[in-house]
């Protein structure tokens, strides 16, 4: 079933809470359904580790400025151009900010699919 489009004139949706990430990780999971999705989540999060490298490697800190704004770019079009959600990061920002990594990690561990 296609979701509708979402807008950021949508009302606010009700606040869900976790009691852990262990609890909130499944949820982060069925919000990346789309392949594509994920695809753009785990290019997002290249480029924050390339950013931080390049920061690391010329000692320049606007790099770290290149870091978030690479990787929820990627995200965020990767939720609203395929997904058609909003992204946890609006409702669970720390949650979904460990989501992020856990599943990269996941990708690589190839327990999550491309």
């Amino acid at each position: 079933m296609a979701r509708a489009p979402c807008s950021a004139l949508d009302p606010p949706l009700t606040a869900v809470t976790y009691a852990s990430f262990h609890e909130f990780y499944p949820f982060y999971l069925g919000e990346h359904t789309d392949r594509r999705c994920r695809r753009m989540h785990f290019l997002g999060s290249w480029l924050v580790l390339a950013s931080i490298a390049a920061a690391m490697v010329t000692r320049d800190a606007w790099w770290l400025v290149a870091a978030p704004v690479g990787g929820y770019g990627c995200a965020w079009i990767g939720h609203f151009v395929f997904e058609k959600n909003r992204p946890a990061t609006f409702r669970h920002p720390v949650y979904s900010l460990m989501g992020d990594w856990v599943m990269f990690l996941d990708v690589l561990r190839g327990r999550v699919q491309l």
